[in-house]
Order: C-alpha cells, then structure tokens, then sequence
C-alpha cells in the first residue's frame, strides 16, 4: 500500500556510501515531489548509479536517510520495492522469451494474476508501440526495442515512482527521442521519476528539476532554466569587418559590452529580450554604417553550467566534442 501522506516522493537526508577510502556518495541531500522528473546529471563515477542503487533497496547506505514514497529504504525495504520500478543502465530480459513472455513472466511474479497480468501486457505494448515484435523473441530486437520492454516490464505493477538509470545510453538520437517521448507521458500520468544521465540536452528537454552532482556530493540543483540562468545572461556576439567598425561598435554598445576580442574583432553584448533584441541591434548596426561578419544570438547551457561547476565536460559531452574535432 502507497504511503501517499506526504507530497514529497522521494526524501534523501546527508546520504552517505563509501568502499574504504573511497567515498562514493558524501552527504547528498535532495526531495522529489510527486509527479515531478527529477534528473541527476553527472560525469561516470559521480555517485548517480549509486544514488539509484540505495533508493531501490539494492544497496545500504553507510550513514543519512532516505525514504521512497514514506518508507525509509532501510527499514521498510519490501514496502519500497512495491511501489517502484527499475530500469538499470542495461535492458535486463530474457532473450529466448518473446517480448510479450518477458511481460507476462514478470506480471505473474507480482502475483497479478493470469487475466490482469495480460491485459496489462496488452496495453503496455500498445504504449511502447511494442505490438508487432511482441511475439518474436528478444534477441531478434534492436537496442531500442530492448530498452522499451525493459521499461515496459518495470512498468507491469504500475509503480508510482519509477527509477531510470541512464536510460537512453546507447541508442541512436530516433529511439533516444522516443524513449524520452515516452517518459514525459509517464510523467503526465503522474508517475515521479528519477533518472540518471551524462547527456544534457536529455536533462535539459525531461527534467522539472536538476541535481548537479561531482565526486559524490550536489555542486548545484535547480530547474533548466534556474541553472542556465546562474552563470550568466544571454549575450549576442557581433563580430564586424574592420577595426574601425570594431571601434566603432564598441562605443555603439558600451553599457551592454560583456566581453570584447579586438584581434577577432568580436564583442558580446547583453541581451535581456533574445530575437526581439536582435532586430534593435542589426538596425542599429545599420543606422551607424557598420559592416558585420556575424551576429548570433548565444544562450547559456547545461554543458556550460557544468563546465563552469567542475572546469570540465560530462564524459559523454567530452567525447562529442572530440569526435567533432577529429571530423573537422
């Protein structure tokens, strides 16, 4: 039975875990309200994996609290585990079952009950637009298919809280954007989710909510737009012809300048209004006779909110980044 007297899903008090000298998780604090998408974003070894461990009974914390839908994980470890579901970093199915025998094998050991367990079989395929491969075995699926029965299977007990352990690793950008169609219905649906990831852009379009967590412990929390907004306003970036035009513009601007490169001829201006600020600057570029290379409108984001936290990308961000560097 759901402990549904409290608004808060998930409580996390001074959480602690370490492996001798190691300290994996180092007083982690945070509240998950119910109905809310909460992500945990972080680099590999930053303590998120460990974080869902906990939380799911699967692992003891060393020192602090945490309570899942009122039950403290430690003392009340069945009553937590039936209220949630768990989707970890990789599809855990059978591959000689059929998609719809992995359903049904995990609906009969929750004690749904022959007729529930396949009506709810039913409808989850139809949900994860799983109808089709449904009876064809596992094996024959592709990652993203995997991922869907995966999440379909965590799914069969209608938990109320659903932890996603980096989710969309692995999978090409067409089913990472499905899966993330699907979680957000989940979360219309008023299930609280707690996922763990390394892509921003995935924090960024999902979460209500981002805790920002390095070598064990929150460097940061707040909404997308709270964290981005932290380290600093959008800027437009003009970079004009000649230096005169540079001078020129300079002085054009001069209350507004955030930073300047005379040997780019480049200055960033602040901007408050975004597109409609835009328009204000080409006119008055134009009135003032001054010729430009470029304008572009620059908005701050998560990868430069982390940058700016820990003085380096996420792992995945990272290796993104090289890979262009090696095509250009």
């Amino acid at each position: 039975m759901l402990n549904t007297s409290t608004d808060r899903a998930i409580a996390v008090k001074d959480l602690k875990k370490s492996y001798g000298k190691l300290k994996v998780l180092d007083g982690i604090d945070f509240e998950v309200h119910r109905g809310e998408i909460l992500a945990l974003l972080g680099p590999n070894g930053a303590g998120k994996t460990t974080i869902v461990r906990i939380l799911s009974t699967l692992l003891s914390q060393d020192e602090g609290t945490a309570t899942v839908n009122g039950f403290d994980v430690r003392r009340e470890p069945g009553a937590v585990r039936s209220s949630i579901g768990l989707t970890g970093q990789y599809a855990a199915v059978d591959e000689y079952l059929t998609g719809r025998e992995n359903l049904e094998m995990i609906g009969l050991l929750y004690r749904l009950g022959e007729q529930e367990t396949k009506n709810r079989s039913q409808k989850l395929l139809e949900r994860l637009d799983l109808v089709e491969p449904s009876n064809r075995r596992v094996k024959t699926y592709s990652g993203g298919m995997r991922r869907r029965i995966d999440l379909a299977m965590s799914l069969i007990a209608s938990p109320s809280i659903l932890f996603l352990d980096e989710p969309t690793t692995g999978l090409d950008p067409h089913s990472r954007i499905t899966m993330w169609e699907i979680i957000k219905g989940l979360a219309a649906t008023n299930v609280t989710v707690l996922l763990t990831t390394q892509y921003m852009e995935e924090a960024d379009r999902l979460a209500d909510k981002i805790i920002v967590i390095d070598k064990g412990s929150v460097i940061a929390q707040g909404t997308p737009t709270e964290l981005k907004a932290s380290i600093g306003p959008d800027h437009l970036e003009i970079i004009v012809k000649d230096d005169d035009d540079f001078l020129n513009t300079l002085k054009l601007f001069e209350t507004d300048v955030l930073q300047n490169d005379p040997k780019r001829r480049s200055l960033s201006i602040i901007t408050k209004n975004g597109t409609a600020d835009l328009k204000k600057v080409l006119s008055m570029l134009e009135e003032s006779k001054i010729i430009i290379d470029s304008l572009s409108l620059h908005r701050p984001t998560l990868d430069d909110v982390f940058l700016a936290l820990t003085g380096h990308s996420t792992s995945v961000e990272a290796e993104r980044q090289t890979n262009a560097s090696t095509t250009l």
